[in-house]
């Protein structure tokens, strides 16, 4: 009897051994799941460090000549846009998909949105309510004097260019596109929050909208299902968005070509996803 419950703890405990082994060698074998990479630029237009979240296309190699277009994403911090954004841009370029050409996404990760994507408004409350705003001209010079020039040299990029921004992203898209179109090539300008100043964005001329204007330009906008925006003056996002469309497709320039979507089952916190995807077949449509 002894001698049976020797063996029986014996055995029991090689068992509990073998599988503290297993356990172990199963622990030292996990990863981290990699999406991109994450870096930093110091800006001295807005005197701050701003955080990049990147994500690079299979088979990106700095040794070789391949380079890819660049996608910039507003809301681009790991709880935002990035994460579903990346993976839409990495589903369509899959060679069985192929709607899209491998692209590298830099997400700017977001400090303080309504600071970085409005322009100075004349409304006293939404001064009140929002006092960091009105400095969107520091945000867009950051873009074009320091992001801009900081990726295309530490990345493999060509001279594709788009930029994606919704809401206030999408406020801020429309801005830069009217007063510094050359910026970027292709726009994804979704739920733009044009009620801002009252939609003081509607009124204004552009370089982009007369006949000399030569930089191949694309533009995509949509909105969904949404209302009225939070003004006194009454607006409603559905109509601004279309009225931003209409304008530019009267530019007499023969370079700029403008889609507008309306998706009447998404609202404005579900349409982004959609959009973008969707925003793809305008821009790369299959033959």
């Amino acid at each position: 009897m002894t001698k049976f419950v020797a063996l029986a703890f014996l055995f029991f405990s090689s068992n509990f051994i073998f599988a503290q082994k297993n356990k172990t060698k199963t622990t030292e074998t996990v990863k981290p799941f990699v999406l991109g990479v994450i870096d930093e630029i110091q800006s001295k237009e807005l005197n701050e460090k701003r955080i990049l979240n990147i994500y690079l296309p299979e088979g990106y190699n700095p040794a070789e000549d391949i380079k890819y277009p660049v996608i910039y994403l507003l809301d681009g911090s790991a709880d935002e846009d990035f994460i579903h954004i990346s993976g839409l841009v990495q589903f369509n370029s899959f060679e069985w998909i192929n709607q899209v050409p491998k692209s590298i996404v830099v997400g700017i990760a977001t400090v303080d949105r309504k600071r970085d994507f409005t322009f100075p408004t004349s409304i006293e409350k939404d001064k009140t309510r929002f006092p960091t705003t009105g400095h969107s001209d520091q945000f867009i010079a950051f873009i074009e004097k320091e992001l801009q020039p900081f990726i295309e040299k530490k990345y493999k990029t060509n001279d594709s260019k788009t930029i994606i921004g919704q809401s206030l992203g999408g406020l801020l898209g429309t801005e830069i596109l009217l007063k510094k179109p050359t910026l970027f090539n292709r726009y994804i300008i979704v739920s733009p929050s044009l009620w801002w100043n009252n939609g003081s964005l509607l009124s204004l001329d552009s370089e982009m909208l007369k006949e000399n204007f030569n930089q191949q330009t694309e533009i995509y906008i949509a909105v969904g299902k949404e209302g009225l925006a939070p003004t006194a003056i009454p607006h409603v996002m559905e109509v601004d968005a279309n009225l931003l469309a209409e304008k530019l497709k009267e530019s007499k320039s023969k370079s700029v070509k403008t889609h507008f979507d309306y998706f009447p089952e998404e609202n404005h916190g579900s349409i982004l996803h959609t959009a973008v995807s969707n925003s793809f077949k305008f821009f790369y449509p299959k033959q």
